[in-house]
């Protein structure tokens, strides 16, 4: 088996992340690289779902109060206590 060199332009932080997180894995970048090709080969295209979410604002501040807890509403037991809440 033969091996040749491959050249990767990338950004500085985000190479160091790679490397400290493939490090944590146990392996190196060119390991990493060599899994994620082999497993494209195998799929026949990315081996993970690559997907554009255009969230408007609304939604997006939806999300930080649900990951920060906030104006969340309370657990009711019944329909009947969720109704008194919603018209108190």
């Amino acid at each position: 088996m033969s091996y040749v060199s491959m050249n990767i332009r990338m950004n500085d932080e985000i190479k160091k992340q790679a490397q400290e997180l493939f490090s944590n894995l146990g392996m190196d970048m060119t390991t990493a690289i060599n899994v994620f090709l082999r497993q494209a080969i195998l799929r026949n295209g990315l081996p993970f779902s690559v997907k554009y979410s255009k969230l408007n604002r609304k939604t997006i501040a939806a999300i930080e109060d649900v990951e920060n807890g906030k104006n969340l509403s309370p657990v009711f037991n019944s329909t009947e206590d969720a109704k008194r809440w919603l018209n108190a």
